[in-house]
């Protein structure tokens, strides 16, 4: 089988001078003949994977994070090319939703064994994503880490901890085939796969095979209520949280009062006030590993972190009081 390998040499903070040593080292040359891209610009990846899956590809993989990802993907919907990912973002989503080891030759041994799946992927305003899409706090954050020129988890770290208790929620008009809701929300998530990355489940119930999409609704919750919410997402106990809602559904229409920006597979563009977002069931080819399934997991150090900074905020606060 033929499979191109698509590489992002800027994007993440995993350095790429390696890759192409790792890929002629363990890719299995019994399964595949293989070439190496590189893109040169924004958009590049999605005609780069269009361009080989017209050529004949079996598989396309992409060599970057969720941005990548995104861009390869685009280029791949409902053709007979299969996506492969072999992950070097920040935050790794999609590739962590589908039990892709973030060990670059582990990836390429997930790709040796070309298990494939049809999956659903997602739209807002007609632009696809394959992992999540929102508004509120988590667009605003996405917005400012983009801005911020420097990347990084710590840096991410740094925004939310300085935002997140000073961004004021927002009115959402959310319109299904169930009727009207008016929610005043934090952030509204619609979710096909389960986190937004480093193991922060946003969504922890939701399957890219399920033809539905999971819509997280987050009411304020404030310096006291931070570290709940935390261990939550990081925990996968966030659909039981009171301070959110949820529900299912395969199309929606959000109103809301202002334009501003809304964020797809991590990257942030800017919408105006109104809102479609529907899912596209089985849309695309994707490599998935079958060897272990999606399991519970402890949160890391940098997580642990994160946790004790915002308790900390918190127990402050109460002494202040």
């Amino acid at each position: 089988m033929k499979i191109v390998f698509i590489l992002n040499p800027i994007s993440g903070t995993v350095k790429k001078a390696k890759i192409p040593q790792l890929i002629e080292a363990y890719l299995d040359k019994s399964v595949y003949t293989y070439s190496i891209l590189y893109t040169e610009y924004a958009g590049h990846a999605t005609s780069l994977a269009r361009e080989a899956s017209a050529d004949g590809a079996d598989v396309v993989v992409a060599v970057g994070g969720d941005g990548t990802i995104n861009e390869v993907g685009c280029g791949l919907l409902h053709t007979p090319t299969a996506m492969g990912i072999l992950p070097c973002g920040s935050g790794n989503g999609l590739a962590r939703h589908l039990c892709i080891p973030m060990n670059l030759r582990k990836a390429i041994e997930v790709l040796n064994l070309h298990e494939v799946r049809d999956l659903d992927y997602g739209l807002i305003n007609q632009k696809p994503f394959f992992c999540t899409c929102g508004m509120g706090f988590d667009a605003f954050i996405s917005k400012k880490f983009a801005d911020g020129g420097k990347r990084g988890k710590l840096k991410y770290v740094q925004y939310v901890l300085q935002e997140g208790l000073r961004y004021p929620p927002e009115h959402y008009v959310i319109t299904d085939e169930h009727g009207e809701q008016t929610h005043h929300a934090y952030l509204v998530s619609c979710a096909n796969a389960s986190q937004y990355g480093n193991n922060a489940y946003i969504a922890p119930q939701a399957t890219m095979t399920d033809g539905l999409l999971d819509v997280i609704i987050m009411s304020k919750f404030g310096v006291l209520g931070a570290p709940e919410v935390s261990f939550d997402m990081m925990n996968k106990t966030l659909d039981r949280s009171n301070r959110v809602q949820t529900f299912r559904t395969n199309k929606l229409h959000i109103h809301r009062e202002n334009p501003g920006p809304v964020h797809f597979d991590g990257d942030p563009v800017m919408m105006g006030t109104e809102i479609d977002i529907e899912l596209v069931s089985k849309g695309i080819k994707m490599l998935i590993n079958p060897v272990v399934e999606s399991k519970g997991h402890r949160p890391n150090g940098l997580q642990k972190a994160v946790c004790y900074l915002l308790n900390g905020l918190s127990l402050h606060k109460k002494e202040r009081h």
